[in-house]
């Protein structure tokens, strides 16, 4: 159960299909009953609506801290979808068919190998990234043309869990600033057959794991 504290580093278990800062509302929200007062609440990185997981929420003189707890490692679960292609890289985005080719076991695990260590990564044009000081899903949602700067992440570890065409569940341990979506993609494309992020959880932040975090219905 959580336990609400004015200034405080907080778990929680985000479900899909509430944003990030819904979170944050339900947090701020609580606490404030609890203080009596308003309360200061923030998060140290988003996840998308879809996807799940552990979400870091800090509270009164620990927003402080939020930048510094944002740039730590973390590791998901993702099934990715092959044959397809989503314009947003995830379900919520027009699913395009791209490709009926199953490829083997063999090719699954030489696509994987090519993205471990230090690689490139162009981030997609739905996510919160600023850009010129506007967010580049209002730029995307408004039809505007948007040019995102790749970036270097590092995929520490990229494990397959499963793949039952089509589809392909991965374990990996990453950077900040990596984006799950993309790396699906970028499978898809060294694939040959398109391939977008069907589902995300996000199991830890730096040493913190999602079992030890609370659902944030209680």
């Amino acid at each position: 159960m959580l336990v609400l504290e004015e200034h405080s580093v907080q778990l929680v278990d985000k479900p899909a299909g509430i944003t990030s800062f819904g979170v944050v509302a339900r947090v701020r929200r609580r606490l404030s009953e609890v203080l009596g007062k308003k309360a200061k609440v923030g998060h140290t990185g988003t996840l998308d609506p879809f996807a799940t997981g552990l979400m870091i929420i800090v509270t009164g003189k620990e927003c402080r801290n939020a930048m510094q707890y944002s740039k730590l490692d973390k590791e998901y679960e993702a099934t990715i979808c092959l044959g397809q292609t989503s314009s947003t890289g995830d379900p919520e985005g027009e699913i395009t068919d791209v490709s009926d080719v199953v490829p083997t076991d063999a090719a699954v695990q030489a696509a994987l190998e090519q993205f471990t260590g230090e690689i490139k990564q162009r981030p997609p044009i739905f996510s919160a990234i600023k850009i010129n000081g506007r967010r580049a899903y209002d730029l995307a949602r408004k039809g505007e043309a948007v040019e995102m700067p790749e970036r270097t992440v590092t995929i520490h570890a990229l494990e397959l869990i499963d793949y039952t065409y089509p589809n392909l569940r991965i374990r990996t341990h990453v950077s900040s600033g990596t984006y799950i979506r993309t790396l699906a993609e970028d499978i898809g494309k060294v694939l040959d057959t398109g391939a977008y992020c069907s589902e995300l959880r996000r199991t830890k932040v730096g040493w913190w794991g999602v079992e030890d975090a609370t659902p944030i219905e209680k």
